[in-house]
């Protein structure tokens, strides 16, 4: 049993609440009291948050009554991705209170006025002094994180005809016709639907290109036209009402996905709107070591309303001040960007963006590494209840794509590191997934629970590092998250977004088009058919360069010959294109192979 912390402090007369930390120590205590836990769920750059911080939980009234019946955490979901993870479809602000044995008793989603919260209080404690003491069915719902001992060529479930179909007209049907994107009310770019819309275009389906492109031109209307980076969403079912929060996720996917749209359909826009997320980063999300920064609020003065602010240009918004920026490096968010910024090199060339990549990566290496389990990542300096599986997902994920661009064998090794890590940690049995957290000793009562887009995500880095290295294990694991996100009560946590399911389904379920450029690193005419490779219109798709100085490829099922000049090679589908000595060349070939391969 965890050491009982020292008892809180009692409400001082002007009633303030005291906040402790969210360790056992809280449950020690509040069961040593027979009082609740209450959990203020928050996010630093979130408007709501603010007001309900000053608004409710100042109330004399509402600090009166927690201060009677309740021990009280206030938790940055930013710096907890565990809680984050597991109470995300309640939005933030997220209250929840908990019966002293970790039983959850009331999970809220937003704010609460304080007239509701009196109530809500109030009626929590009539409840739980009704129920019986029981086990905290948060510790009863999971296994203690033991793996499943299947080995590979294990029988692994895909998604079945039937459900393929089923989902793919949840996609379409979700699709808003009128305004663009996915969804009526909040408008924002879903990033997998997007790109699954993208991928079908590539098959032939023109709708799904008119769907994708309608989608991304939606999202510039959240683009600040004074800073650069995106907004995080508009209400009222249309484009013109943002919430002004800029989150380095929204950032990383929009640029991805901005990069991708102008390397599918050559609209100079779409680079535009990513060199402007990037320029963003750079201006206002960026260290002075080159890591990358968390967030930027959405209020100009916590719990104030900025429309007026976010009016302004430029210059006028410089003499005002700026939003406070969460400068907590995560290695999740720095992992994320740097994926992201490789993309904008595949579709600019410009080598400044794979410079940033790296830099971001590497300071992860240097300060979030965990010493005593190589590849693995804390997500903060002081990680208690870590490590999670985000971040190092996030950083396999970021080696993976470097390798992708470079042809540089260390990246690809350090992709490998991390997906041994996340095989090593993450894993509990192959229905369930993997889990968002490691089981942790510091925080037993909450076990570890699958996230569904970062199973999506695992799913399609290990089927990809699989095509890369030839090594079995990364594909079982791929199915093995595939498994849990087949599963009904996986897929039917979505009505509308259930596009990243079908993405990890059909990267699974074919072969990435293979790129390999023959030529040393030194030769000019290899480098420009790297180039063109790397920027090849295909969503799904292996890029090597092969100096045969550095032996065989780490993958090498597919032999490509020495020849007296750099050539490019293109497979997929099961055949082998002849040599392409110029970038028009390669081109070409691809483009005649690639509709025939795509998922």
């Amino acid at each position: 049993m965890p050491k009982v912390a020292p008892r809180a402090p009692a409400p001082s007369s002007d009633n303030v609440v005291r906040w402790l930390d969210f360790t056992p120590d809280v449950f020690a205590l509040a069961r040593a009291e027979n009082k609740l836990v209450l959990l203020d769920l928050e996010a630093v750059w979130c408007h709501w948050c603010h007001v309900m911080a000053e608004d409710t939980y100042k109330d004399a009234e509402v600090a009166k009554l927690l201060g009677r019946n309740y021990l009280c955490v206030r938790v940055d979901q930013d710096a907890r991705p565990d809680l984050s993870n597991r109470y995300e479809q309640y939005g933030w602000p997220a209250t929840i209170v908990f019966a002293a044995n970790g039983q959850e008793l009331l999970k809220n989603a937003g704010y609460i006025s304080p007239q509701a919260m009196r109530k809500i209080l109030q009626d929590t404690v009539s409840l739980a002094k009704k129920r019986p003491t029981a086990t905290s069915a948060a510790s009863s719902s999971s296994s203690s994180g033991e793996k499943n001992s299947g080995g590979g060529g294990e029988e692994f479930a895909v998604l079945s005809p039937s459900l393929k179909a089923a989902l793919i007209k949840r996609h379409k049907d979700g699709c808003d016709t009128k305004y663009g994107g996915w969804g009526s009310y909040q408008k924002f770019l879903d990033f997998d639907s997007a790109e699954f819309a993208m991928s079908l275009g590539l098959a032939g389906d023109k709708d799904e290109i008119g769907q994708a492109r309608a989608a991304l031109d939606g999202e510039l209307n959240l683009l600040d036209p004074a800073f650069g980076g995106l907004y995080q969403y508009s209400t009222d079912g249309d484009w013109k009402h943002p919430h002004f929060e800029k989150v380095m996720a929204i950032q990383a996917d929009g640029l991805r996905l901005y990069s991708l749209g102008f390397l599918l359909y050559k609209d100079p826009k779409y680079l535009e709107a990513a060199k402007s997320i990037a320029a963003y980063l750079s201006e206002f999300l960026i260290g002075p070591e080159g890591a990358f920064y968390t967030s930027q609020d959405a209020d100009l003065r916590p719990g104030e309303h900025s429309v007026e602010y976010f009016a302004l240009g430029r210059e006028e918004r410089l003499k005002v001040g700026l939003p406070r920026i969460d400068r907590h490096i995560y290695s999740r968010e720095n992992g994320l960007a740097a994926s992201a910024l490789t993309y904008l090199y595949r579709a600019s060339r410009d080598p400044a963006y794979l410079e940033r990549a790296i830099k971001a990566v590497d300071w992860v290496e240097a300060n979030r590494s965990i010493s005593a389990s190589p590849g693995g990542y804390r997500h903060d300096a002081a990680d208690t209840a870590g490590p999670y599986l985000g971040d190092n997902l996030a950083m396999g994920r970021a080696f993976l794509a470097l390798y992708e661009v470079t042809g540089e064998r260390a990246w690809l090794e350090k992709a490998r590191a991390s997906a041994d890590f996340i095989d090593r940690h993450f894993q509990i049995d192959g229905r369930r997934g993997f889990v968002t957290a490691a089981p942790n000793a510091v925080m037993p009562t909450f076990a570890p629970q699958p996230l569904l887009d970062e199973n999506v995500s695992l799913s399609r880095f290990f089927n990809l590092l699989y095509h890369y290295t030839g090594t079995q294990s990364y594909h079982d694991q791929s199915l093995r998250a595939l498994r849990y996100l087949s599963q009904p009560d996986t897929y039917n946590q979505r009505r509308i977004f259930v596009s990243g399911i079908l993405l990890a389904d059909g990267e699974a379920q074919n072969t990435p088009l293979h790129v390999t450029v023959s030529g040393g690193k030194a030769d000019a005419q290899a480098g420009a058919l790297f180039a063109e490779a790397i920027a090849l219109p295909v969503l799904y798709k292996r890029t090597e360069w092969w100096d045969d100085k550095e032996g065989p490829l780490p993958n090498s099922h597919v032999q490509v010959p020495v020849l007296p000049r750099a050539a490019a090679f293109s497979c997929g589908a099961g055949r082998c294109s002849r040599p392409a000595y110029t970038p028009d060349d390669l081109l070409r070939m691809v483009t005649r192979l690639a509709a025939s391969n795509q998922p």
